[in-house]
C-alpha cells in the first residue's frame, strides 16, 4: 500500500501519547496530531492525577485489566523516567453502619481484580492514621497515588519523537475516508491545512472520539456508540491540607464521589461532583460548593466554613448516559467493526491516566488484529 505516512495517531492526550510511544517503539512511522496549542490540553490536564489501584471496575472489564496493569507499569515507568509520583494511600471511608456493611464487598471486587494490598480498618484506627477523619471503618489501599501528569505526558512525547514519531499540534481533524484499496484519506484544518494518506488510523481523541469517528466515512454506524458528557468540578482548600493520604467516600453510579485529592505540592482539592452537560462548559460554579460542603462534612466534620474556592473542572467522556450502569472502555479495532488498520477508544474517562500504558498496548494488539 503506497500512502504518505504509515500511521496518524490523533489526539494529544496521555492516552494518544502513550500510544504514539508504543507504536514508534514498536518500528511503526507515527504522525501524532492534535487541535491544541500543546499535548495534553483536553481532559489529561483536567482530572485529579490520582494513579489509581483498580479497586471499582467489575471483575474481568477492561477498566479492572488494565488499570491493574497500567498501574503497576505507570509506578515502574515514573522511576525509570523520574518521573514525580507519591505512593501516598488512600482510605475508602464508611460514614454510617450501612456503609461499612458493603466494604466487604469493595475488597472482594478488588481482590477480584488482582488488587492484593487493599486491608480493612476500623474508625478508631482510621482516626489514628488520619486525627481528622469522620469513618465507621475504612479500607486501607497503599498502592493509591498521585502522578506529575505534565511531567508523564512531556516523557511519553519525548520517547515517541526519539523513535522517530512526528508531533503536529493546531491541526485539526476535519474528515476522512476509508479508501477501496486500504488506508484512509484524511483531511485537516490548522495552521497550513493538508490531505494525506495514512495505512493505520488511531483515533484517541478523548470527548471528540465519537464524533471523530463519525466524521470518518465507511465504517459501520452501527459500531460507533452515543456520547454523553458528564461535568465534575473540583474546589479547592484554602490553607494546609488536615489529611496526608487520599480520602474517599463509598461510591456513586457516576463517578467516585466527592473525594480529597493531594497535589505535588500537598494542597488539597475536593472533587469531582456529576453533572450531566450538553456542550463543553468548563466553569466552576460557586453555588455548587454547597453541595461540596454537604459532602465533605460526613467524612470531615471540621471543614470551616468558607474553606472551598472555586478550582477547574474537568468533563469524562461518557458512553453510556444517565441512570445506566458505567460502561467499559472501548477499544474497537478491526475484529469489532472489520476496517483493517483502525482503532477507535470510546470511553477513555478514568483510569485512563492510570492505564494510559497498558491502553497503548491493548490499543497496538487491536490495531494488529
Amino acid at each position: 500500500m503506497n500512502t504518505d505516512i504509515d500511521c496518524v495517531v490523533l489526539g494529544a492526550g496521555v492516552i494518544g501519547l502513550a500510544i504514539a510511544r508504543e507504536l514508534a517503539m514498536g518500528g511503526r512511522d507515527v504522525l501524532l496530531v492534535d487541535a491544541g496549542d500543546g499535548i495534553g490540553t483536553g481532559i489529561s490536564s483536567r482530572n485529579s492525577e490520582v494513579i489509581h489501584a483498580g479497586i471499582y471496575y467489575p471483575p474481568g472489564s477492561l477498566k479492572a485489566r488494565l488499570c491493574v496493569t497500567g498501574r503497576r507499569r505507570l509506578y515502574a515507568y515514573c522511576a525509570q523516567r523520574g518521573i514525580t509520583c507519591r505512593r501516598l494511600g488512600k482510605l475508602i471511608v464508611a460514614t454510617t453502619p450501612g456503609q461499612a456493611d458493603q466494604l466487604d464487598g469493595i475488597a472482594a471486587r478488588a481482590h477480584a481484580n488482582g488488587v492484593d494490598d487493599l486491608y480493612r480498618i476500623d474508625g478508631a484506627q482510621a482516626r489514628r492514621l488520619e486525627p481528622e477523619l469522620t469513618c465507621h471503618a475504612a479500607l486501607v489501599s497503599p498502592s493509591t497515588g498521585i502522578v506529575d501528569s505534565h511531567a508523564l505526558m512531556l516523557a511519553l512525547q519525548g520517547d515517541a519523537q526519539n523513535h522517530g514519531a512526528q508531533c503536529v499540534l493546531r491541526t485539526r481533524f476535519r474528515h476522512g475516508r476509508i479508501l477501496p484499496s486500504g488506508g484512509f484519506l484524511l483531511s485537516f484544518d490548522g495552521d497550513e491545512p493538508l490531505d494525506l494518506t495514512a495505512a493505520a488510523l488511531v483515533n484517541a481523541t478523548g470527548l471528540s472520539a465519537v464524533q471523530t469517528a463519525r466524521n470518518l466515512e465507511g465504517q459501520p454506524a452501527a459500531r460507533i456508540p452515543p456520547s454523553y458528557l458528564c461535568k465534575g468540578s473540583y474546589f479547592s482548600l484554602a490553607g494546609g491540607s488536615p489529611f496526608s493520604r487520599l480520602i474517599y467516600p463509598m461510591p456513586d453510579q457516576a463517578g467516585l464521589g466527592v473525594h480529597l485529592t493531594l497535589d505535588m505540592g500537598g494542597q488539597a482539592r475536593f472533587g469531582p461532583d456529576t453533572q450531566w452537560v450538553q456542550t463543553e462548559d468548563y466553569t466552576v460554579e460557586p453555588q455548587r460548593a454547597q453541595a461540596f460542603y454537604a459532602a465533605i462534612r460526613r467524612y470531615w466534620a471540621g471543614l470551616p466554613d468558607g474553606a472551598l474556592h472555586p478550582g477547574y473542572a474537568g468533563i469524562r467522556p461518557k458512553i453510556a448516559g444517565p441512570g445506566a450502569p458505567a460502561a467499559d472502555f472501548m477499544i474497537a479495532g478491526p475484529a469489532v467493526h472489520g476496517v483493517p488498520g483502525l482503532v477507535n477508544l470510546f470511553g477513555m474517562e478514568s483510569p485512563g491516566l492510570t492505564a494510559c500504558l497498558a491502553i497503548a498496548e491493548a490499543a497496538a494488539t487491536a490495531l494488529a488484529d
